[in-house]
């Protein structure tokens, strides 16, 4: 059976892939209850999705609360009771009635059944997975009676992607599974109103691609304009009456397995700080790089942090922080805090923490869109090919017994149609580039010529200061030599 089209709601931004998914599990026409997870980081909108999915739908949706067992039942029970229009009250004894009585009600109809930050349920009642397990089970009469497609949603993202891994209850279960990502550096300039890159990339590098932090975190407060930026960060990330102020703080605490905040604080502000290797986080926090392995796995497990690969090095993993706001925050307000958060000398501080921004927080941003760009939005004629794998890596000179740091490394299919070394680039925020930033690049295409077939590899330089003539007369007539621009990051 083919699935009903449900039209997007007017005052949704984007998110068309999403509701897609949700629509079409939603009206799926199977004869028997589903299962469905939602997750993603917080304030990415899953609420309003699954709020707006039931609202379309006549679906019911209910948002749990941090409770013990018994008043979460009565929560539910009071939600089940209103929703079926009961003139009795609804009581269920325990979950296993709850769920149950939830696959009841959805017996003649195929609408979502939401029960919204589901990590806050299970922590209070730690058997609540394997008693929704029990209830879907292939042959149960309450399943096979009910059309109800139940919606799990959560933002805990260590709990959420346990639920349907390994050994766990509901693995197997779920025909749906969707996480709900932030939006991209372009979709959310657009989402921010913002025309001129620079000013985009700048807001980004804050805020990222979290659509709460514009609406509800700041008031749609947006920098009119580029000369509006340091006072739009003054009156918002800046200013201890702001939400956005604490947010950065408050997403470390609302992880429940971070056991040691000052641990896990101190190896977030190591990355921030340039340190991107487990022996560099070690030496910084001052721990064996050993006993941070636990630490550094529960972060990423929780989407703080993430591990990518060296590409040249494929046993040296590279650590990223996730959420642009916490590497604001670790390396701009963290050292300084106690003064922050008086509010005083405010224009003072920043104007001293200028410095550390454009180091610590726009260059390794600046890269990190530089990257996101070839991976969705370069042209394949500028690459030479499709890129499939898009990273970074150092590579080693021991004739002049150094190493170079490749910010845009990519592979990919190439003429041939084999695997191959697409382009090598190098990524600047604040520097023009000039002549001497391509003679590094082609030495270090010179050094993986002993590795790769680097006869097409293409140099690529980034920067969003500008060129210097000689570079730009060399690429307009080089084939193999390219410049990029803010402009081009945002084009097409």
């Amino acid at each position: 059976m083919e699935a009903r089209v449900i039209d997007r709601p007017a005052d949704m931004f984007d998110r068309v892939r999403e509701w897609e998914a949700l629509t079409r599990f939603a009206t799926s026409g199977q004869p028997h209850a589903t299962l469905g997870v939602v997750s993603g980081r917080r304030r990415q909108g899953k609420s309003f999705l699954l709020e707006a999915l039931c609202e379309a739908t006549g679906g019911f949706y209910f948002a749990a609360e941090q409770a013990a067992e018994a008043e979460s039942l009565r929560h539910f029970s009071a939600a089940v009771g209103e929703f079926t229009g009961s003139a009795l009250p609804v009581r269920f004894g325990d979950w296993r009635e709850a769920i149950d009585g939830l696959l009841a009600v959805t017996a003649d109809r195929e609408i979502p059944v939401v029960i919204d930050e589901f990590p806050y349920l299970a922590k209070a009642s730690p058997a609540l997975p394997s008693v929704v397990q029990a209830a879907l089970g292939p042959r149960r009469a309450e399943r096979l009676r009910s059309r109800g497609r139940l919606l799990l949603c959560g933002s805990a993202l260590s709990f959420m992607g346990s639920l349907l891994s390994g050994e766990a209850p509901l693995r197997g279960r779920a025909g749906l599974d969707l996480v709900v990502p932030t939006l991209d550096y372009r979709l959310a300039a657009e989402f921010w109103g913002i025309d001129d890159p620079h000013l985009a990339i700048q807001v980004h590098a804050i805020a990222g691609g979290t659509p709460a932090y514009r609406r509800e975190f700041v008031e749609d407060d947006t920098p009119s304009g580029p000369d509006d930026f340091d006072a739009w960060v003054r009156r918002t990330v800046l200013n201890p009456a702001s939400p956005l102020f604490r947010e950065a703080r408050h997403l470390l605490s609302e992880e429940p397995g971070l056991r040691d905040p000052g641990l896990y604080h101190s190896v977030l502000s190591a990355v921030a700080h340039g340190n991107s290797t487990s022996g560099g986080i070690a030496t910084y926090v001052g721990r064996k790089a050993s006993d941070l392995a636990h630490p550094l796995a529960v972060l990423e497990d929780c989407g703080l942090l993430r591990r990518e690969p060296d590409l040249f090095r494929g046993n040296r993993p590279l650590y990223r922080i996730n959420e642009p706001l916490v590497t604001f925050y670790q390396a701009i307000l963290r050292p300084d805090w106690a003064q922050w958060e008086r509010g005083r000398d405010t224009d003072r501080l920043w104007r001293r923490r200028r410095a550390a921004f454009h180091s610590n927080v726009l260059g390794p941003h600046f890269e990190q869109i530089c990257r996101d760009w070839v991976t969705g939005y370069a042209p394949p004629d500028l690459l030479g090919g499709y890129p499939s794998t898009v990273g970074s890596g150092v590579v080693n000179d021991a004739a002049q017994r150094t190493t170079h740091e490749v910010d845009v490394v990519v592979f990919g299919e190439g003429a041939s149609g084999e695997e191959s070394l697409l382009a090598i680039g190098e990524a600047k925020w604040n520097d023009t580039m000039g002549m001497g930033h391509l003679d590094r690049l082609r030495r270090v295409r010179e050094l993986l010529s002993a590795r790769y077939d680097t006869s097409h590899t293409r140099l690529i330089c980034y920067s969003a200061a500008g060129f210097m003539p000689g570079l730009e007369n060399v690429a307009a007539q080089a084939a193999d030599v390219a410049l990029v621009g803010p402009a081009d990051l945002y084009r097409g």
